[in-house]
């Protein structure tokens, strides 16, 4: 087990002392057990929908939708997790299972889009991801607790050949935050200061540019004023944001080298699976190394994202034909979407034992840190968001209620709550207070605050 303790106490800082003195004080004192340690999240969003009963406890049993009329909250401990997420087993004390909550002021259809972490409706049309309405939740938490990156968005489509894709998150309205689909680009992005060839090269040439750039700003303010001097301000904060960045990166230099995963053939792979395993290790890595305390994994989330198939596990036919109901070699559909989903939560899994080996304060990094699981197409393939299934990993250091199952009574019925709701929670775990997140149903009386079954 590693200690970031005894780390930094032998860590020496050179050019990037100013820039990175702050953060250094902040994580000594985090390290050494202070109380206010910092908060992580990890979003794990899967297209194609979450049909319920994949993540229900074994033993537990719902009733039909109209007979839902009561808050349940059970233990785990007593029960056995589905085949979904047994690789979860071993934490079952800090797993939450949500059900019953709705998202119906989202839309429904192949996929929410923006809508699913942001609560509001975002459609676009076919091969569209639509336009976000306001910020979604992780854009929200990244505002909040900062970072050297505040949000990395790394993701999964169907083709080799995708980027940068704006699918699901968002700071704001009409300012979606993009999804790097590309494990070797990420890397460099993410690790270019202690990377070799030409990550390091490209990381190098854009702290050069920066101060050209900067120069060149500053230069040409002199000769401009009123709005034309207040627009060349305004490039030259976002260049300076990002130069400053660069800093901190390279004067972080032994912690990311001693993070930074090892570059394999999957990281530039053409087999989808192999793709999302590297995107796995490099948000277990982003988050270790303390680049940043917010990450949003989307596998095949987002218009035209969701037909994104997975050979790599044996599966010859996309998740659109598996949400038709399409069977492959006599394997069922839901047995095909039980397996992707299962990988899903291998590596998630996998992240979590990383977070754990990491001693912080008293604890581990896991225990500061929550993960999220959904689909950005609610319950089902053309999901109605009556219902919008979650899975929660961690309590936040006691922010939150672990170990349990909650079911929340069906839509209109008293009682019933929205993703909103839930969203809110995790933003007041985080310290921020909202008594809602996102839009309001406006067939829903009493959706104020959040959801008190699952704050501490």
């Amino acid at each position: 087990m590693s200690d970031r303790r005894d780390f930094l106490k032998g860590t020496t800082l050179g050019a990037g002392a100013l820039v990175l003195a702050p953060l250094v004080q902040q994580v000594q004192a985090q390290a050494a057990g202070a109380a206010a340690r910092p908060k992580r999240f990890l979003f794990v969003v899967e297209g194609n929908g979450l049909p319920p009963h994949q993540v229900q406890p074994v033993g537990l049993t719902r009733a039909k939708e109209g007979d839902r009329a009561k808050l349940v909250e059970k233990p785990l401990a007593d029960h056995a997790l589905p085949a979904a997420l047994e690789p979860l087993a071993g934490w079952k004390d800090k797993v939450t299972v949500v059900q019953g909550l709705s998202g119906r002021v989202a839309g429904g259809g192949h996929s929410n889009d923006f809508g699913a972490l942001g609560c509001y409706a975002a459609k676009g049309g076919v091969g569209n991801s639509g336009a976000p309405q306001a910020e979604t939740v992780d854009g929200a938490l990244a505002r909040k607790l900062g970072g050297v990156f505040p949000h990395v968005g790394l993701g999964m489509s169907g083709r080799a050949e995708d980027t940068i894709i704006y699918n699901i998150s968002a700071s704001g309205r009409n300012a979606p935050l993009p999804t790097q689909c590309r494990p070797d680009l990420a890397f460099g992005q993410l690790f270019g200061s202690v990377a070799g060839g030409a990550a390091r090269q490209e990381f190098v040439a854009e702290g050069n540019l920066l101060d050209f750039l900067k120069d060149d700003i500053r230069k040409l303010e002199a000769r401009v004023g009123g709005a034309e001097r207040e627009k060349l301000q305004q490039h030259l904060a976002a260049y300076e944001a990002m130069h400053a960045r660069q800093g901190r990166i390279a004067a972080a230099e032994e912690t990311l080298r001693k993070e930074a995963p090892k570059v394999t053939n999957k990281f530039a792979s053409e087999v989808e699976t192999e793709r999302l395993d590297a995107q796995f290790e490099l948000a277990g890595a982003a988050l270790v190394g303390g680049l940043t305390n917010v990450v949003t994994i989307s596998s095949g989330a987002g218009n035209p994202y969701f037909g994104v198939k997975f050979t790599g596990l044996g599966i010859g036919i996309g998740k659109h034909g598996i949400g038709h109901g399409g069977s492959y070699n006599g394997v069922t559909a839901d047995q095909m979407s039980t397996k992707i989903r299962r990988f899903h939560f291998d590596l998630i899994a996998r992240t979590m034992k990383k977070l754990e080996a990491v001693k912080e304060g008293d604890g581990t990094m896991l225990d500061n840190t929550l993960v999220v699981y959904l689909s950005d197409a609610a319950e089902g393939h053309h999901s109605r968001c009556w219902e919008w299934p979650m899975v929660l990993v961690g309590n936040l250091g006691g922010a939150l209620k672990a170990g349990r199952y909650v079911e929340y009574p069906y839509y209109a019925k008293k009682g019933h709550k929205t993703i909103g709701n839930l969203y809110a929670t995790l933003l007041h775990a985080a310290g921020e207070k909202r008594d809602f997140f996102g839009v309001k149903d406006p067939n829903l009386p009493d959706l104020d605050g959040p959801l008190p079954e699952l704050l501490s």
